[in-house]
C-alpha cells in the first residue's frame, strides 16, 4: 500500500504553498488506495508553537482532506539520539563548534544550500563539556555505501551524490536532530513509501538517500512537485508573510472550493506554479 505524508513545522501558519503540497500528497495516495499521514515536525526549539498544530488540523479539514495522524517529532527524541550515537561510534559523525561567521571567514565554496562547510573540525573528538553540532563525514559515508540510487516519479532514476552539500549537520547545537536526520528516521518509522514534497527540496534527497543506506532503512520513492511562487518569483513562505490559510478560513472562504481551484491550477493573482 502506498503511504505518503504532509509534515508541517508549527513555527508559523500554513499558507497556499502548504495547501498545494498537502493536496498533491493527499490526492496521489487516495487515487491509488493508499494512506495519507499528518506528522507534526515540532523540534525546532523555541520557534515551535504547540497551538499551531490544532490550527493545521483545522486548515486541512477545511480543505476537505482526510488523514491519519502519526506521533509528532517531539515524541521521538530517543530514536534520534540513539541513531546519532550509533553513527558517532562508527566514525561517521564528528563534533563541530564552528559558527556561521567562522565558516564565512574560511572563504568556503558554495553549493546547492549555500556555503559548504570547509571541514575545520573534521577529526575532532567529542568533548561533553563543549556544546557542538554533529556533522556527517560525507566522504567516509560515501566510501561505506558505494554507488546507490533513488527514484523520483517525475525525474526518474537518480544516482545519489551528497558531496556538493559537504559535511551536513545531523545534530544541531540547539535541537536534538537536523531536518535530514529526523525526517529520514520518521519516514522509515511511519512506513512512508512515497515522499511527496516540493522541487525546492529535490537536491536534499541525495543526503537522505545516503542516510537510508547507512542505517539500512527502507527506501521509498519520491515525488517532487512544482511549487507556488509569488509575483517576485520567490516561493511562498511563512517568513515573508504569505497570507495564511487560517485567515482565509476565519474570513469565511470556502476551503473545498479553494482546494478544487488549486487542483485545477487556478491561483490567486500574483501566484503561479513553477518547476525549479
Amino acid at each position: 500500500m502506498i503511504v505518503s505524508r504532509f509534515a508541517p513545522s508549527p513555527n508559523g501558519s500554513l499558507h497556499l504553498g502548504h495547501a498545494y503540497a498537502a493536496i498533491v500528497a493527499h490526492d496521489l495516495v487516495r487515487e491509488r488506495g493508499g494512506r495519507f499521514l499528518l506528522r507534526i515536525e515540532d523540534i525546532d526549539g523555541e520557534r515551535s508553537r504547540p497551538e499551531l498544530a490544532d490550527e493545521f488540523r483545522a486548515d486541512l479539514e477545511w480543505l476537505g482532506l482526510e488523514w491519519e495522524e502519526v506521533p509528532a517529532q517531539s515524541t521521538r527524541l530517543a530514536s534520534y539520539e540513539a541513531t546519532a550515537r550509533e553513527l558517532l561510534h562508527r566514525g561517521l559523525l564528528y563534533p563541530c563548534t564552528c559558527t556561521r561567521a567562522d565558516i564565512q571567514a574560511a572563504e568556503p565554496r558554495f553549493g546547492p544550500e549555500g556555503a559548504i562547510y570547509p571541514g575545520t573540525c573534521k577529526g575532532r573528538l567529542l568533548d561533553p563539556e563543549k556544546p557542538a553540532a554533529l556533522r556527517l563525514d560525507v566522504d567516509r559515508a560515501m566510501a561505506e555505501v558505494g554507488e546507490i540510487f533513488w527514484e523520483d516519479e517525475l525525474a526518474g532514476l537518480i544516482m545519489a551524490d551528497p558531496r556538493p552539500f559537504g559535511d551536513v549537520v545531523l545534530v544541531r547545537k540547539d535541537a536534538p536532530a537536523s531536518y535530514h536526520l529526523a525526517m529520514t528516521l520518521d519516514d522509515a518509522a511511519d512506513g512512508v513509501t512515497l515522499v511527496t514534497r516540493g522541487q525546492d527540496l529535490f537536491a536534499l534527497t541525495h543526503v537522505h538517500r545516503v542516510l537510508q543506506a547507512l542505517l539500512d532503512l527502507p527506501v521509498p520513492d519520491w515525488h517532487h512537485h512544482p511549487i507556488l511562487v509569488d509575483d517576485t518569483g520567490q516561493k511562498l513562505a511563512k517568513r515573508r508573510g504569505s497570507p495564511s490559510l487560517a485567515d482565509r478560513r476565519l474570513a469565511g472562504e470556502d476551503g473545498r472550493e479553494l482546494a478544487d481551484a488549486l487542483r485545477a491550477e487556478e491561483f490567486p493573482t500574483g501566484i503561479s506554479l513553477v518547476s525549479t
